[in-house]
């Protein structure tokens, strides 16, 4: 900061009423086709918001993960979810969206980006204090063709030196929250540090999740969460705290917080 029960849509007046003045009625989610998505809550192992999307969706030419940080009008950063929904063309709805890494006092990536192909910030794999370098961390990233990986910085970093890789998006944060199946080293399942925190994981039901906490965990408590509760192999934590910010207006999340880069599931309504 300067981280399989489907929900029915919501009617029409309740999203009507939970919308904010800067959001624009071709933003409703409630005609959407949730077979491919959903967002809940959970209370159980602690509450949290989760959204999920199949990476056989973000395939297809209806969906597509993205990164959204700055205005094309003038190059500044668009800091909330309401100024992201205004960028958005009239097909376009924005189904859910999170802040999707750590940023400067500039709400600048501080960690390796890319957004549609153009690199913005390089891969940063420096050693130092904090979150971010509590290493292995990593990069969620995904191809032109949606498919979503999250790989450790040192092992892209030689797939990217080897023209093996070409992201499309990319987000690097850190920690990692799970490696290959397995809960980050560093990780004390007895710490007493608790926080707000935000995350992704690519799991083995072939889905995407996207999990921000409702209550302070812990590091390994929302490792667990990510490896034994959803089944995701690699999981990266995004960020925490006041960072922590999601949009899920289909479970009346919505977060009026200012962020740096986010990542949203835009459906194209054509």
């Amino acid at each position: 900061m300067p981280s399989s029960t489907f929900f029915l849509p919501l009617t029409a007046m309740a999203l009507i009423l939970g919308l904010s003045a800067c959001q624009q009625t071709h933003n409703d989610v409630a005609n959407s086709d949730t077979d491919n998505w959903s967002c809940q809550t959970e209370d159980t192992p602690f509450t949290y918001s989760i959204c999920r999307v199949d990476t056989t969706a973000l395939t297809s030419e209806r969906y597509s993960l993205q990164l959204f940080w700055q205005s094309s009008d003038n190059n500044e950063p668009l800091l909330t979810f309401d100024a992201l929904l205004a960028t958005l063309p009239n097909n376009e709805s924005l189904n859910f969206a999170m802040n999707a890494g750590m940023y400067n006092e500039n709400y600048a990536p501080i960690g390796y980006t890319v957004i549609e192909g153009k690199e913005v910030k390089s891969l940063n794999t420096k050693e130092g204090g904090g979150n971010f370098h509590l290493l292995p961390n990593g990069v969620m990233w995904w191809d032109k063709a949606g498919t979503v990986q999250i790989t450790e910085s040192n092992t892209l970093n030689e797939q990217l030196d080897n023209g093996d890789v070409q992201p499309w998006y990319a987000t690097q944060s850190g920690p990692m929250l799970v490696i290959d199946n397995e809960i980050h080293p560093q990780f004390n399942p007895n710490s007493s540090s608790v926080k707000l925190r935000n995350g992704a994981g690519v799991c083995r039901d072939g889905s995407v999740q996207l999990v921000n906490s409702d209550e302070p965990v812990t590091f390994y408590q929302f490792a667990e969460l990510f490896k034994d509760e959803l089944g995701c192999s690699n999981a990266l934590f995004l960020d925490g705290g006041i960072a922590s910010a999601l949009y899920a207006p289909s479970i009346d999340k919505q977060d009026k917080k200012e962020v740096g880069v986010m990542i949203g599931l835009v459906e194209n309504e054509e």
